[in-house]
């Protein structure tokens, strides 16, 4: 709609970004084992899929922690090889070669490969497996959504932003599938590898082993430390990529005002500073972040050091053969890993659930009502819309109709007029069942509107907006939109009458033409002419009209006004106007004021009575001004 001063008013904005980095802050969920149970039952048909993921997941494990030791056997093999020449020689025996078993560590790499290769196998079963389990997982949650967004009453787009619906739709979802797809097998895999390498280690020397988990709490300090100042710097970050992103978006879409006021080098200054908020706290954040890596390193590497020193110690003492000590500081080296792993998916499982509890919010949503009024159907009226006693409010406790009457014969035509936010939409809403009344009926046709399914009711109407909505794709298939069993001839002439025809065949394309994604490949008249060609595809017994002649040349505003005259000869219509020159011909004129119907009549009763629509006529014309 045009106009939605009374309607309530969109939530903010709120900052849901895709994924991408490091998130500064996780926004964590309200009921974290609730949401999480709740998302796993959408898994449940593939339950045993999941199983085999994770089965899959723990065998390629396995393989790849008893990979290290076995090859330390080969090393082993060639030590005592060595050391059996080198006591050979001490002996006095001339040796040719050193005896070494090549055969045996020849089994022992071959053993390795194939251990590596069915390590690598089953990595891959589980990753196609998780995939396919995602991916349905989340296609179910999309089409859920996506029929529930059907359903939900209009009030719900009135009271919640674009950004906001997108973003659940988008980001959630893209959020939701990445996180099924990698961080659970992940997180499996991850505790078996911390579990197995730590399971091996003690197999080999449970004193090299205390070494080795003695950097363990040093780790966690530093990361206790390191990591909140970091999440301080990059919340700061992401707040100041935000407000210089809405800078940038407002500067380029604003340019001709800018350049027309001379604006530039003001913008230029004020963007300096905003991109130098975002450069302080950035390199803050990336340099405190930065810092846990290297110090993680470091402590690595002085247990590396340790268990080398005290390994090669027993080693010498013939305590652990030396193939297991290199074994062991494989393991060294692989189980810090696990450790970072699981930390980072804290936080990626806790912004998985919250995403998925806002989509949950959608799916939960109150659908729209289809209470039946069940009212007796009046045969013997003539009256094509009828208004009795409505009573409406967009909040419970402030009623904006409190008793309105209206009756509406065939081929009669209602004007809608009052100042900007007056609430000219309201009656619009009301007759398409956007909300439903409070009180008394809307009738069609004798029948309460309640009475009837929401998409019959709504197969009478048709509407010409202010706001011209077209979609992308061929400006022939957005007239056809209007009804998308017509046929050629009938797009033709429709497009014919609203004066469409006469720009289409100058384009290279003609009706093949592909508009843009806000059609601003075609002027905003064009636009406005193609919707009306529209509504003249949809033929409707009832039509809705926002006179949309602004920001358009002189030409096109009388292309588009004799458009509108043949589109609403001889049939119902309500017409919110804007000029009041437009409508002094009407059947009945509703004025409205504070969202409320403060006078009807024709219009030189309503000019009689002296009121409020006659000032407001007297004050557009003797200012020459339109008040919308």
């Amino acid at each position: 709609m045009a106009e939605k001063d009374n309607a309530p008013q969109p939530a903010a904005n709120r900052n849901h970004g895709g994924r991408g980095g490091f998130q500064g802050v996780v926004e964590k969920p309200h009921n974290f084992w609730g949401t999480t149970k709740r998302l796993l039952d959408y898994m449940q048909d593939r339950m045993v899929g999941l199983i085999l993921v994770f089965v899959f997941a723990i065998i390629s494990v396995i393989f790849q922690i008893r990979t290290p030791k076995i090859l330390g056997e080969a090393t082993t093999e060639i030590f005592k090889g060595l050391m059996k020449g080198n006591a050979q020689q001490k002996a006095g025996f001339s040796v040719m070669s050193l005896p070494i078993n090549y055969e045996k560590i020849v089994q022992i790499i071959l053993i390795v490969i194939v251990m590596y290769l069915a390590s690598a196998v089953f990595s891959f079963l589980q990753q196609y497996i998780m995939t396919r389990i995602s991916q349905n997982t989340v296609y179910k949650l999309r089409r859920q959504m996506k029929g529930k967004m059907r359903l939900v009453p209009i009030k719900y787009y009135d009271t919640h932003s674009n950004g906001d619906i997108m973003s659940r739709a988008v980001n959630d979802m893209d959020n939701i599938a990445s996180t099924l797809q990698q961080s659970l097998t992940q997180a499996v895999t991850s505790f078996v590898t911390f579990i197995g390498t730590l399971w091996m280690m003690f197999t080999i020397s449970w004193k090299l082993t205390i070494i080795a988990l003695i950097t363990i709490p040093l780790s966690l300090i530093i990361v206790g430390i390191v990591a909140p100042r970091s999440q301080k710097y990059f919340a700061a970050q992401q707040k100041s990529l935000g407000l210089l992103n809405n800078q940038v978006e407002e500067n380029y879409a604003g340019q001709i005002v800018l350049k027309s006021f001379n604006k530039e080098q003001d913008t230029i200054e004020q963007f300096e500073v905003q991109n130098k908020l975002y450069y302080q706290a950035a390199w803050k954040a990336q340099f405190i972040s930065g810092i846990i890596m290297p110090l993680m390193i470091f402590l690595n590497n002085i247990g590396y050091v340790f268990v080398a020193v005290v390994g090669g110690i027993q080693v010498a003492n013939g305590t652990v053969t030396l193939g297991n000590v290199q074994a062991f500081l494989q393991y060294t080296n692989q189980f810090s890993q696990p450790i970072s792993q699981l930390a980072n998916l804290m936080n990626t499982i806790q912004s998985t659930i919250a995403s998925a509890e806002r989509v949950f919010e959608v799916i939960d949503e109150e659908e729209m009502k289809n209470t039946k009024a069940d009212r007796p159907v009046e045969t013997d009226t003539d009256n094509l819309v009828e208004l009795e006693h409505v009573q409406f409010g967009y909040n419970d406790d402030e009623l904006l109709m409190k008793d309105y009457n209206l009756a509406v014969k065939r081929g009669q035509q209602v004007a809608i007029v009052g100042p900007t936010g007056a609430g000219k939409t309201t009656i619009i809403n009301l007759l398409e069942r956007f909300y439903d009344v409070k009180g008394g009926s809307i009738r069609l046709k004798g029948v309460d509107t309640r009475d009837l399914d929401r998409e019959d009711l709504r197969s009478h109407f048709a509407m010409v907006l202010q706001d011209t909505w077209l979609f992308t794709g061929s400006i022939y298939d957005n007239i056809k939109y209007g009804r998308e069993t017509a046929t050629d001839d009938e797009i033709l002439e429709a497009a014919k009458a609203a004066h469409v025809d006469e720009f289409v065949r100058k384009l290279p394309k003609g009706y093949d033409t592909v508009l843009n994604e806000s059609a601003s490949n075609i002027s905003q008249g064009q636009r406005q002419l193609i919707t009306i060609a529209r509504a003249f595809v949809a033929d409707p017994e009832i039509l809705i009209l926002d006179e949309a002649t602004s920001s358009v040349d002189t030409r096109t505003e009388v292309q588009i006004q004799h458009a509108m005259s043949q589109l609403l000869e001889n049939r119902t219509s309500f017409v919110v106007a804007h000029r009041l020159s437009t409508i002094q011909n009407a059947d009945n004129i509703i004025v409205m004021n504070h969202g409320a119907v403060v006078e009807t009549g024709t219009h030189n009763e309503l000019l009689a009575k002296n009121g409020f629509y006659a000032d407001l006529y007297n004050s557009q014309f003797s200012d020459d001004v339109s008040f919308d």
